[in-house]
């Protein structure tokens, strides 16, 4: 999502191929042998991989169009900061996964951590529109495909993300009035369908 997103926003043309991960194909194991994962750039026959690592390639290979990384060094490093923050503290998928496979009050804790997290990015936030200032940038499109999951914590955990920290539900719902955002993000409803499947294969409903 993040790599689409940054294509889109710089306006690049790009051929998008789903990979079935539980029958990987040639070329991605070709194009990363190493870990087998997606996402793969593929440009100019090289591959580029690791989300995070493709988005600061994509801004540096068209720096000219639509720069998702401040020009200047220190600005730069807070924008890689923050990203790695996300990655770090929102984006754990051992926290999210712990989400999803408790209940009551072990799930309420969890929720409460991760609802610190997103508080802490709300600061830093703060009254800009985006993390990037006026435009988007690179920790904004680092963050905003996890928004597409807001719906299915809300639901699973009987609360409100807009009540805890609106400010960020504000910047997410600004975000996807970007053509790039809301063509790259999945439907929150079939992410929730997708938690409800995973919860009754682990016999937790």
């Amino acid at each position: 999502m993040r790599v689409r997103i940054a294509l889109r926003e710089k306006g690049i043309k790009f051929e998008y191929k789903e990979e079935d991960l539980t029958n990987k194909s040639d070329l991605l194991l070709k194009m990363n042998p190493i870990h087998k994962k997606i996402p793969v750039l593929i440009h100019n026959g090289k591959p580029v991989r690791e989300s995070g690592i493709i988005v600061q390639y994509v801004d540096e290979v068209w720096h000219d169009k639509a720069p998702l990384l401040p020009s200047e060094p220190y600005p730069r490093a807070q924008a890689r900061f923050w990203a790695d923050f996300v990655d770090k503290k929102v984006r754990l998928l051992s926290l999210w996964r712990k989400v999803w496979v408790t209940k009551g009050e072990e799930q309420k804790s969890l929720m409460e951590e991760f609802i610190g997290h997103l508080k802490t990015l709300e600061a830093e936030l703060g009254d800009e529109p985006y993390f990037g200032g006026e435009k988007m940038g690179y920790v904004d499109v680092t963050m905003v495909p996890i928004y597409s999951w807001f719906h299915a914590y809300e639901v699973s955990g009987n609360f409100s993300f807009e009540s805890h920290c609106p400010k960020l539900v504000a910047w997410a719902k600004r975000c996807m009035q970007h053509d790039s955002v809301s063509k790259a993000l999945p439907d929150p409803e079939k992410v929730y369908e997708y938690v409800l499947q995973l919860r009754k294969r682990l016999g937790i409903e």
